[in-house]
């Protein structure tokens, strides 16, 4: 597929604590108005708009979007789970690629509640039953607990058993994330860690430390896609293009193991399409932002998305090849787990910090000649958006 879509413009607030943010339409207008002006466009221009978040009433996206202006355009509100930002750009991309539309805002913004992730509607049917049902079949011997702690625990439990890795590796992984997020001014963390702080941390769930999940935070980010004949005619000089994108959900083998439910299978599907249409392989990739809600996932996505053979992540990590000097960089922006994940903003914010390497804009951070960037973005229940962006 030879994508006709360009982002032309990205931004995102400084992820805050629950309670430290402003209003979700307060910290959701700032993002649009530096995107715009990242872009170097205006409002008007502007066809349709995709706002992206999990926990709100609905129409929130037009009340965001609402103290930007008011020019009557299409805004459709977009909700699923954790990768709400990547259906937002993936909608806006196809938009652009089919002819509907010329110039796309995709937005994402969440104000989050303190702790664990919860459900709020119990007078009707979860969309996690079938997940939890079939982690109950799987793991009986495993105790409850709120449902992504035990899940991802239980994906870490079975790699480990699965392929006799060092449990250690996934404090190596927040250790990594840590060091890169010291040099990121928009991470929630800025301080680095070391792997006895993270293994002597707080166990949450059989073995997973509480260093070894991403804190609950509130934000925003905007991308702005539009069409290579609207970039030109705007005489836009640093578009990044989006190479090729695929949306996953679940299949029938999700059922088989916990890696399987926390969405392996769908990032390994996700990934073998992006990599077909592009005809561009994993190790043509420079810089990655994968979803790293729990370092658990962070190391079976390594796999997933063949950064590293199957049953290698233990290597990969040993060998340095995550991080600056190796094969890859992987969330150099410090991921999930340093910056928070406020759901609804987390896909654009990844798709911002990639467009700042392939543009050189990156700062302390930058991938140096970075030409080809890779992005993951998983929602349990469930959805998988795998992104390959690429320098014009």
């Amino acid at each position: 597929m030879k994508s006709n879509a360009n982002v032309i413009g990205v931004s995102m607030v400084k992820f805050e604590k629950p309670g430290r943010n402003e209003p979700y339409e307060i910290m959701a207008s700032k993002a649009i108005t530096d995107a715009l002006k990242d872009a170097g466009i205006s409002y008007s221009d502007v066809d349709q708009a995709y706002a992206s978040y999990v926990y709100g009433d609905s129409t929130c996206g037009q009340t965001a979007l609402y103290r930007v202006g008011m020019t009557g355009i299409p805004i459709i509100n977009v909700n699923n789970n954790c990768s709400s930002g990547s259906t937002a750009l993936y909608l806006a991309r196809q938009a652009v690629e089919s002819g509907a539309a010329e110039c796309v805002l995709a937005f994402g913004f969440e104000e989050m509640k303190p702790g664990a992730l919860g459900e709020h509607w119990f007078d009707r049917t979860s969309p996690f039953q079938w997940v939890n049902d079939q982690f109950d079949v799987l793991n009986p011997e495993l105790p409850d607990a709120p449902f992504a702690l035990k899940v991802f625990g239980a994906a870490r439990l079975e790699y480990l058993k699965k392929y006799g890795a060092n449990p250690d590796i996934f404090g190596k992984v927040a250790v990594k994330s840590r060091q890169h997020a010291v040099n990121n001014p928009y991470s929630l963390f800025t301080n680095e860690i070391t792997l006895d702080e993270v293994m002597q941390s707080p166990d949450v769930y059989s073995g997973l430390r509480r260093l070894m999940a991403c804190p609950p935070t509130c934000g925003a980010s905007a991308v702005i896609v539009c069409s290579h004949d609207f970039a030109k005619k705007h005489n836009i000089q640093n578009a990044v293009k989006i190479t090729a994108q695929s949306m996953t959900t679940d299949q029938p083998d999700t059922k088989e193991n916990a890696m399987h439910l926390v969405g392996q299978k769908m990032a390994e599907k996700a990934a073998k399409e992006v990599y077909e249409k592009a005809g561009i392989g994993p190790e043509d990739v420079d810089v990655v932002e994968l979803h790293d809600c729990f370092t658990p996932n962070e190391v079976i996505s390594y796999e997933a998305l063949g950064l590293c053979a199957e049953g290698e992540a233990e290597k990969f990590i040993n060998d340095r090849d995550n991080t600056y000097g190796g094969k890859f960089v992987v969330n150099p922006s410090g991921g999930l787990m340093s910056k928070g994940h406020p759901l609804g903003a987390t896909g654009l914010a990844q798709c911002t910090e990639l467009v700042w390497h392939l543009r050189g804009e990156a700062g302390n951070r930058q991938v140096e000649g970075a030409k080809v960037a890779l992005q993951h973005n998983l929602g349990i229940g469930g959805a998988c958006v795998v992104t390959m962006y690429q320098t014009v």
